[in-house]
This record gives structure tokens, sequence and C-alpha cells, in this order.
């Protein structure tokens, strides 16, 4: 039987893929069951996995909420366990990009936008179409498209069902960048690399002093940053002993 999610490890990052692509990875109650079993071993390896990347096989990143298993009748392990996975997937202390190619709808957009960074390619298509079903946002999307885009574009997205391209995507800062399809991967690699090659300390440092200030007012926040700072890290002094090695000796 095939994984429904797979991971990949490379070189301290970790590729998860959401794995129907014959039903343009639809989600279903199974799939996010092995999507939070893979959260939660990833939460665990810190020190271990320094990112991760989160994308869809075959044609596209995910057509959304599978409409079968609505009908069907679904029978989660517990109440809002796909919203309780999203938001698992969300807090993990590594920075989580989402890469997205062709379709990403409705659920499928709820899942994307847990991400820290959203990467598009030019195939891309994002859409909230919860209003087309007569149904509403339960995995997320009214809280955090809104602080994506703003609240008068998360509206427009939201009453209209429109469908929105890459480009137009990073436009309305949905996507954090949008490139070709043939280069989405090398863009990608990149980008992880060049997270990876700073400090990983800092990384989750930065990743829970952004998730615990938002929303707080500027005061609040500030006071967060500048009083319960987790400080220095253990790497600081080799990094700026590298730092200072490599720079030439003043005449």
């Amino acid at each position: 039987m095939s994984q429904l999610v797979t991971r990949e490890d490379r070189e301290g990052g970790a590729i998860l893929r959401l794995n129907r692509p014959e039903k343009m990875n639809a989600l279903t109650v199974d799939l996010f069951a092995e999507l939070r079993a893979h959260v939660e071993a990833l939460d665990k390896e810190a020190d271990t996995i320094g990112a991760v990347v989160l994308r869809g096989e075959g044609r596209c990143f995910s057509a959304g909420h599978d409409l079968a298993d609505i009908s069907s009748g679904e029978n989660p392990p517990k109440p809002h366990f796909q919203a309780d996975t999203i938001e698992r997937l969300a807090m993990l202390q590594q920075p989580l990009i989402v890469v997205v190619h062709g379709v990403c709808y409705t659920g499928g957009l709820e899942l994307a936008l847990s991400g820290d960074l959203i990467v598009a390619g030019e195939s891309a298509r994002f859409a909230d179409t919860h209003a087309k079903w007569a149904l509403t946002p339960i995995w997320g999307l009214s809280q955090r498209l809104p602080r994506r885009v703003g609240p008068s574009k998360a509206r427009e997205m939201m009453f209209t069902c429109r469908t929105y391209t890459g480009r137009e995507a990073e436009a309305m800062g949905l996507a954090d960048a949008c490139v070709e399809d043939a280069a989405l991967d090398e863009y990608v690699d990149r980008l992880v690399a060049d997270i990876l090659a700073q400090s990983w300390f800092s990384h989750r440092a930065n990743k829970r002093l952004l998730l615990q200030t938002d929303g707080l007012p500027l005061s609040a926040g500030l006071a967060q940053e500048v009083y319960r700072t987790e400080g220095r890290g253990p790497d600081m002094r080799d990094r700026i002993a590298a730092f200072a090695a490599r720079r030439p000796a003043k005449a």
C-alpha cells in the first residue's frame, strides 16, 4: 500500500510530499493521519532537521478537501483533527516552506497557509471555494489568509471564489515568490540551503518569537522581544570566530 505522505531527508532538511497524485492530492482523514505522524516526528528532530518543505506529487499541490470523503461521512480520530494537524504543522520548530505548483484550492490553501514561506510555480492556481459548496472554513483559513493578504483581499477571495495565478499570488503577498516551473526545484533547493546555512538556534527562537507575538500590540511585542529573549545561541562564538578568520588582516 502506497504512502499518502512521503518523507525524504536531504542534507539537514526534510521534504514531505502529499502522495495522492491520481486524486490531485485531495485531502482525506487517512492522509492527515500520516501527515500528523510526520509532523510529530519532525518536531522531535529539531537538532538534526533544520528546515521542512511541504509539496505535492504529480500535477498539483492539492485540489483541496476530498469531497467524496466529506459525503461518505468522515471519521477522524478526534474532533477537529485536521485543523489541529495543520496547527501543529504551522507550529513546527523548524522553518516550513510550502511549494505550490498546479492547483491549491480551499482545503489545500488552508494547508498551504501553515507555511512560514510559500513558493509558487507559474502554474500555481490558488482559490478559496468554500462558498461554492456552501461550506465555511474550519482549518484556519479565516484567520491565516487575512494575515497574509490583508482583510480586503481575503474577503474578495472568500466571496468570489476566484482563481488567482502564481504571479497574482506573489503580487498580493499570498506567495513569497513565483518562479518558472522548470526552475522551481532549483529555487527551493537554494532557498533551503540558505536557511540551513544560518543558525538553527536563531531560526527556532525567531519562529517562537514571531508566533508568540502575532497580534499583540507593539508595546507588548517589544516587551516580549526585549525581556524574554532567548539570548545567544551555542554556535555564536564559533560563527563569529569563523567570520573573523576569513577577514583579511588590517595593514
